[in-house]
């Protein structure tokens, strides 16, 4: 029973004759766009049926206060621009002032927004609380590992025994004699292979087989106590 009460309450009550036809008018000129009859009906909630609608849509039209337009078996109708009241000057001044500051407002938040979204790209960038944990971990260990090396230094403890010292002389020697050998041939066999050519013909055969003579940086070398008459390598070292 209660619920048939409410339902009565809700129902909206139909709109006759003047009164029907100022809420149509009302409507329409509020919304200023094209309605059909099926639209403004429902939009009203039912209080002007469709068909009575229809009528008085037609019957503003007529009188000048709608303009009726057909499109195909559809028609439409759209409050008369001509009966509509013109704007102000004021009003119009003072709406294009507040669309310029809305604009400006406008302009302003998107450059909030721009410095926000950098901002937050460089937080994402920035490592987390867990990420800086491991990499922190992995720093220590480093530090332990590159101080496990130097404990040896700084106990003054040998890094290398007397037998390794004796085969880097050994080696050192070996090489050095291998390398002196084989710059003396090939010192004798380019002068014979360019003993005709003129330097410039010479110098030019080089660069095409990819010949690479000694730097200056071997002339030190060669010149220094490194690799004077009698020294090798494990008596400098000791």
């Amino acid at each position: 029973m209660a619920s048939k009460t409410k339902a009565a309450e809700a129902k909206v009550a139909i709109l006759k004759g003047k009164e029907a036809e100022d809420k149509v008018l009302e409507y329409i000129r509020k919304m200023n766009r094209p309605f059909g009859a099926v639209d403004v009906s429902a939009n009203l909630k039912g209080a002007v049926p469709k068909a009575a609608t229809q009528k008085i849509m037609v019957a503003l039209a007529e009188k000048g206060d709608l303009v009726q337009k057909t499109y195909g078996k559809t028609t439409f109708f759209v409050a008369n621009q001509a009966n509509l009241e013109d704007m102000p000057a004021e009003k119009l001044t003072a709406l294009e002032a507040e669309v310029k500051r809305i604009d400006e407002e406008n302009k302003s938040l998107g450059a909030e927004v721009k410095s926000i979204g950098a901002d937050l790209t460089k937080l994402k960038s920035t490592p987390t609380d867990k990420e800086l944990a491991v990499e922190i971990d992995k720093a220590e260990a480093a530090v332990h590992k590159a101080r496990g090396h130097l404990e040896p230094l700084r106990a003054g403890t040998p890094l290398i025994s007397a037998e390794e010292t004796a085969q880097l002389d050994a080696d050192w020697t070996r090489w050095r004699n291998e390398w002196v050998r084989r710059r003396k041939v090939f010192s004798t066999f380019w002068s014979l292979a360019t003993d005709t050519l003129a330097p410039q013909e010479a110098t030019e055969l080089a660069e095409d087989l990819g010949i690479e003579y000694d730097t200056p940086e071997h002339g030190v070398l060669e010149r220094g106590n490194l690799c004077s008459s009698g020294s090798v390598l494990g008596k400098r070292r000791r």
